[in-house]
């Protein structure tokens, strides 16, 4: 099936996975944004930007990705589209399928269930980590985020939420100041992404979610490491349940 980016052309969120607070613009702002940059670094806006879109439930798994319409609403020509597909298909988003096309990468509920007991382990390392180093400036945004996660929830916006966990999610890892545990952390949760949609809005977990990252948040501000590496781990362990009822539910309505 075709993307659909027409219908996702306002309101795109800058700054998910870059470290930066996310601003809200237009598509039109976004392609008169990207124009000004050079073109060595084009290719890694654009994939930044796909990827977004992907992580967040915009482009969803088995998608077929349509070059010419990205390239529209990037304001760029087709080839740093090409060179972003390539940089995503490295990464084990996208599939390229010859004669076909690319797509966007679908995973199995098993190699899910995977990744997922590996997260237990890496997020528990976070935590601990992120307690004996977080400041007070990172904790109060760490509430913030939560904050907007639980107004995200109660409006039923889960591409929203979904773009607040992942930037939830970066300050950790930015706080918890380890290059190749962000490096393995990071290609895990990209691999997680159509799973953790399905168990946030199929799962039931779009209500619970947040006031499981306001315990984190507590956690990590009682600088109790093994308290913090616990609540992170706990949280990992109950999206793993959400993944499974949301699976469930799926094969209960194929049958």
């Amino acid at each position: 099936m075709e993307t659909g980016l027409k219908m996702q052309t306002s309101g795109a969120l800058i700054g998910i996975g870059t470290g930066l607070p996310a601003v809200e613009i237009t598509s039109q702002a976004t392609a008169s944004a990207i124009a000004l940059l050079n073109s060595s670094s084009l290719p890694m806006l654009v994939q930044e930007e796909i990827e977004r879109l992907i992580m967040t439930g915009a482009m969803l798994p088995g998608t077929r990705v349509n070059e010419t319409e990205l390239a529209q609403r990037f304001g760029t020509s087709r080839g740093p589209v090409r060179e972003a597909l390539r940089a995503l298909e490295e990464v084990g988003l996208v599939r390229n399928e010859k004669n076909r096309g690319v797509f966007v990468r679908e995973i199995s509920f098993d190699e899910a269930d995977e990744i997922y007991e590996l997260r237990e382990a890496l997020e528990e390392v976070v935590g601990k980590r992120v307690a004996i180093r977080a400041s007070k400036e990172q904790v109060k945004m760490l509430h913030g985020l939560v904050d907007a996660m639980e107004k995200a929830a109660n409006q039923e916006h889960a591409e929203q939420y979904a773009g607040l966990n992942l930037q939830f999610h970066e300050m950790l890892l930015q706080s918890a100041a380890s290059r190749k545990l962000t490096e393995t952390y990071k290609r895990l949760v990209k691999e997680l992404h159509l799973f953790r949609m399905r168990a946030l809005t199929e799962g039931g977990g779009l209500h619970v979610s947040a006031p499981e990252h306001r315990e984190i948040v507590n956690a990590i501000e009682s600088k109790n490491p093994v308290l913090a590496g616990n609540a992170l781990k706990a949280h990992v362990a109950t999206s793993r349940a959400r993944m499974h009822k949301a699976y469930e539910k799926k094969i209960q309505q194929r049958s």
